[in-house]
């Protein structure tokens, strides 16, 4: 378990080339990251080229920064690069076996005839079948050994998380965004989005609340998922909040993760989607760096560190 703060710098860059004109396009980004208890951010800029462009800076239903771009003229190339500095520290660590039981969670949310707290109403809100997670029974049946009766909701969110990495194999370009979580169960196949849908599917289907959070995994890292954005799952855990698990990997969220925004699913946090007119055929190149910033600066080199883990108590 990490004891130590991190800092990183990160590079994202988004590239489509279009076949044809681009007359007019509207684009949603969620690339500044969300202020959150356990990371800070240092610096960041965001460049969008055609420069010529209009850029309104507002916060989503779920308090992430979000850009909202349009570009009125002609254009085959749009490239979006973000580049920041970002402190992560240790998450507060909490014993597994004193968070409610997930049969108490689960019936927190019932009607009890009284007006429920902030942070419930927030909870409620990730209970629900999104766009890409559905309440199946099938998700009930394949979770059922990690939900023992009067077991902690973290103990048995972590025999989930473990269950997936133990189940599931990352393999990339074998699933895409339309991918189903019923499809990865089938096929036991997919890349870190399939666990977090799939993850969160289970959780649902039992009633508990489950949120999806985007982000970037340190590069060179000793896990699965970097070099690309990366997405894990945030449970509802009283008394201790929202605690993050990283099914990929079959770890708690650390100093290897810098979260960048959290959402019922992958369609509420995209790093990058829109509307065009024109285009034709086009080509799409994203490339991600996360290097960690040593005292030395002749040290400042992409690093590499075994898996954290250390635990969230995010109640934001």
């Amino acid at each position: 378990m990490s004891s130590a703060s991190r800092k990183y710098r990160i590079r994202h860059e988004t590239r489509y080339e279009y076949a044809a004109d681009v007359v007019h396009s509207h684009h949603l980004l969620h690339l500044v990251p969300r202020p959150a208890p356990f990371q800070e951010c240092l610096e960041h800029d965001i460049q969008v080229s055609p420069e010529n462009h209009r850029r309104v800076n507002e916060l989503d239903a779920f308090g992430n920064p979000m850009i909202r771009v349009e570009l009125a003229q002609p254009h085959r190339e749009l490239r979006v690069v973000s580049e920041m500095q970002i402190e992560v520290h240790p998450r507060s660590a909490v014993r597994v076996e004193t968070t409610d039981s997930w049969e108490r969670v689960r019936d927190s949310f019932a009607y009890h005839g009284a007006w429920p707290s902030r942070d419930q109403l927030d909870a409620a809100r990730f209970r629900h079948e999104s766009p890409h997670v559905r309440l199946k029974q099938s998700f009930t049946d394949y979770s059922a050994g990690c939900f023992p009766p009067g077991q902690s909701i973290l103990q048995c969110a972590e025999a989930l998380s473990t269950k997936l990495h133990k189940d599931i194999s990352y393999v990339s370009g074998v699933t895409n965004i339309s991918t189903s979580p019923t499809e990865v169960l089938e096929k036991r196949r997919g890349v870190c989005q399939d666990f977090a849908h799939l993850m969160i599917s289970c959780l649902r289907s039992r009633g508990l609340p489950a949120r999806y959070v985007s982000g970037y995994l340190r590069t060179n890292a000793a896990m699965v998922g970097d070099n690309a954005s990366h997405a894990w799952v945030s449970v509802w855990s009283p008394p201790f909040g929202w605690m993050e698990f990283d099914p990929t990997n079959g770890c708690f969220a650390g100093t290897d993760h810098v979260a960048v925004a959290l959402g019922r699913d992958f369609d509420d946090v995209s790093p990058l989607r829109g509307v065009i007119l024109g285009g034709a055929e086009h080509k799409l190149s994203v490339s991600v760096e996360v290097t960690e910033i040593r005292a030395d600066p002749a040290s400042q080199v992409p690093s590499t560190a075994a898996r954290s883990l250390d635990t969230s108590a995010d109640k934001t």
